[in-house]
């Protein structure tokens, strides 16, 4: 649901690429790096500046050349608001993204690029326009009466939705009223799997080429919304149904957004059949700069992850306000929160335009009240040129509203795809070093989370082990060169990976320099 300036970027480069990236012997284990697309505003193939699904296809090289495996999608499902949460036909892509056959092309040739894609979806709400709505207000008698959570026998009062909402404006001033699904309907049950399994294999072939390989499930709670009404939800209805669709197709990944924020995700990992979860709290911490905290959340998340289960380590997502916002565009700190975001364990999610820069804040309330338009801001068109203009830009929300006059969309300001492609010291190339490293250093991929403690409190370090592979990692928090020694970083020979400086590791001590914002890797090596 829903002062460094730029300008330092170059010399930044210098200890961030200094030694390069050597291949390894060994074959990698398969590497995840997701991209969490809002595909309206990435790429238009059809000139209605919507983006859409044929424009996603044509932009997959631009994808892998960044080192992204899989995609995670927002709803394609028909709606009568821009995000295509709280649907008004979940049957029907919504035509702005095309057709059947445009999705079937799409997913085909990502998998025969070797990537994944995902599907979000929520079918716990449907607006007014929704047939089970339309059909059973007022009418006891429709077959659709269990369909829909109701508060009075005559089902003339549909049940709210989160926070108590009965309506919800769009940014285009559409009103439509919203309600609760009754999820403990049989029919809404084997409604759900229908719905679930069509996506897998949509021609039922059951080869799955064409389906997707799994589902984020948009906030999932098993009391939903706090209500008591709807409650034991992992129990009744989210376990069965994800067992059903693994016996369809068993290699499916299931994601729950988890819809407390301030949660760790534990108990859906543990009782809810799910194989991921968000990493909220490493989130929330990541912004502070603050080591403690850092260290503190990633210990507590990854120490409390079962086993084969994982956490998405994310800096930025549709529902809150874009990185480069947050830190005021210090590009120190911008390449800190890529860093963490990449290196520091679980998997990682990119979203759309945050490896250029992006820019846009959330504005709760700021438009009128509760409307769709509130996060427009960090939604806005992908910038792939140097002027705010040109084939495939998005500007579906053009001269709608407030939000359009203040978009942070220029030309010329640094933050597009064409004036970083080019620039060795730009955010882009470093979100690409950052793949980089992954693919060529597996304990990054699968290695084990753990701190290291260090004798400064600017400098955070960590190490990631799986097996005899190891790397410490270590990032200045701080916009000053710092000193710092490790005293339990193990042995062996250091062989640096990324920056630059000198750096020594005598009997399981490290000792090194590392620039302002940072970032130091080493693999040990015996």
């Amino acid at each position: 649901m829903n002062g460094l300036t730029r300008g330092i970027a170059g010399l930044m480069m210098i200890f961030l690429f200094g030694t390069g990236c050597r291949a390894q012997k060994q074959k990698a284990p398969a590497d995840e790096v997701m991209y969490h697309v809002f595909q309206r505003s990435f790429y238009d193939a059809n000139g209605d500046q919507h983006g859409d699904l044929k424009g996603l296809k044509e932009k997959l090289g631009y994808l892998q050349e960044l080192g992204i495996t899989s995609i995670l999608m927002t709803p394609l499902y028909e709606s009568v608001y821009y995000h295509n949460y709280y649907s008004s036909n979940f049957d029907k892509i919504d035509p702005r993204y095309g057709s059947m056959k445009d999705y079937t092309d799409l997913v085909k040739e990502i998998h025969k690029r070797g990537m994944k894609i995902y599907m979000d979806m929520e079918t716990q709400y449907v607006t007014e326009d929704h047939q089970w709505y339309k059909e059973s207000l007022n009418n006891p008698a429709s077959k659709f009466s269990d369909y829909i959570l109701y508060d009075d026998k005559a089902q003339s009062k549909p049940s709210s939705i989160v926070y108590n909402i009965t309506e919800l404006k769009g940014y285009d001033g559409t009103v439509r009223k919203i309600t609760t699904v009754n999820l403990n309907s049989k029919a809404v049950h084997d409604y759900n799997f229908k719905l679930f399994k069509f996506w897998l294999d949509p021609n039922g072939d059951g080869k799955f080429d064409d389906g997707v390989d799994g589902y984020r499930l948009d906030h999932m709670m098993d009391d939903l919304d706090n209500k008591k009404r709807l409650s034991n939800l992992f129990t009744t209805f989210w376990v069965p149904l994800i067992h059903k669709l693994k016996q369809v197709n068993p290699k499916i990944t299931i994601m729950a957004e988890q819809a407390n924020w301030g949660s760790y995700g534990i108990d859906y990992l543990e009782k809810a059949a799910v194989d991921r979860v968000f990493a909220f709290r490493i989130q929330q911490a990541i912004p502070s700069f603050n080591k403690e905290k850092i260290a503190a959340y990633a210990d507590t998340t990854f120490s409390r992850t079962p086993a084969n289960k994982q956490q998405i380590v994310f800096v930025e997502n549709h529902d809150i306000a874009r990185f480069a916002t947050v830190v005021k565009q210090n590009p120190g700190k911008e390449r800190v929160g890529a860093a963490l975001n990449l290196l520091i364990g679980g998997v990682p999610s990119i979203y759309y335009g945050q490896e250029i820069g992006m820019l846009g804040d959330t504005w709760f309330g700021k438009y009128g009240g509760i409307t769709d338009a509130n996060e427009i801001p960090s939604r806005e068109a992908f910038e792939w040129y140097k002027r705010a203009e040109g084939k495939g830009m998005t500007f579906w929300y053009k001269n709608s509203g407030p939000w359009w006059d203040t978009s942070t969309v220029k030309s010329n300001d640094g933050i597009s795809y064409e004036e970083q492609k080019s620039d060795p010291g730009s955010l882009w190339n470093f979100y690409r070093h950052l793949t980089g490293l992954r693919k060529e250093n597996p304990a990054f991929i699968n290695g084990v989370y753990a701190t290291l403690q260090n004798d400064n409190k600017d400098v955070y370090t960590f190490s990631r082990g799986q097996g005899k592979e190891k790397v410490i990692v270590a990032v200045n928090l701080s916009d000053r060169e710092q000193q710092f020694n490790v005293e339990n970083a193990g042995a062996g020979k250091l062989n640096q990976r990324s920056g630059a400086g000198t750096a020594k590791l005598n009997s399981g001590k490290l000792t090194a320099g590392i620039p302002a914002y940072g970032l130091q890797v080493w693999r040990i090596e015996n």
